[in-house]
């Protein structure tokens, strides 16, 4: 769930109710060709550059960066050294499960930008991404009847929650949010698929995001339906089974 925070900065400002959200962004836009650009206006397909204050801090906070990796290491190694034959199993399952997560998302194409289609609903939302926005991330809303994109106009480090204005809405008739690895694997990856088929991916900040937890939950909400209907059948005597008597 959004932090009420931003839950009433949203409400208040823009007028939307909104409990479920996840700040989220997007691969590296491919070279589109001529043609398509120019008949898609030749918005922007990058990010805007940082500012300099917030370049500034990165340059600023380098030094700690450098000590940090280090000593992060040798905690890394401390622990391998500490650690019991329980600990050393559960750290190479954990490592499978993400060698398995990343090898499903590499076949399943998980790791493009979409699914390359430039005529397709995707590939023409994706050439206007940046010209609604500069901004490098955009919050994305699941609200009633419609999915909500906030951002920034231009690109900021600062005050970012008061600067948010809606870049896009996408009717739900139009394009769904999904969770592509849902029951497999945790993931960053969003799925954002439009009803011609297309879709793009979105990368969100936290694993898992609200948004994953939210589908998750659906899901089960789902799976227990459809399992309180199987018992109910079943106590009708379902099709093929024997009753006892």
């Amino acid at each position: 769930m959004l932090p009420k925070r931003v839950q009433r900065n949203v409400r208040e400002r823009l007028g939307i109710e909104a409990k479920i959200g996840a700040w989220c962004g997007i691969g590296n836009v491919p070279e589109p060709p001529e043609e398509v650009h120019d008949a898609a206006g030749r918005g922007r397909l990058h990010p805007a550059l940082m500012r300099p204050l917030a370049m500034l801090g990165t340059a600023l906070s380098y030094p700690f960066k450098i000590v940090l990796i280090p000593l992060a290491w040798l905690d890394d190694v401390t622990n391998r050294i500490d650690e019991t034959r329980w600990d050393r199993e559960q750290r190479q399952a954990k490592a499978q499960v993400v060698g398995r997560r990343d090898a499903a998302i590499a076949q399943e194409g998980l790791d493009k930008v979409f699914d390359g289609d430039w005529d397709g609903a995707a590939g023409q939302f994706l050439l206007r991404w940046y010209s609604h926005s500069s901004h490098h991330r955009r919050l994305i809303l699941l609200v009633e009847g419609r999915i909500v994109l906030l951002a920034p106009a231009k690109r900021v480090s600062v005050r970012v929650p008061e600067r948010m204005r809606i870049v896009a809405e996408i009717p739900v008739g139009q394009a769904v949010i999904e969770d592509p690895l849902l029951g497999r694997y945790e993931s960053n990856k969003l799925r954002m698929r439009f009803t011609d088929g297309s879709w793009l991916i979105l990368n969100t900040e936290e694993t898992p995001s609200d948004i994953h937890r939210w589908l998750k939950h659906l899901n089960e909400l789902g799976a227990e339906a459809d399992q309180a209907s199987e018992n109910d059948v079943d106590e009708l005597g379902a099709p093929g089974r024997h009753r006892r008597r």
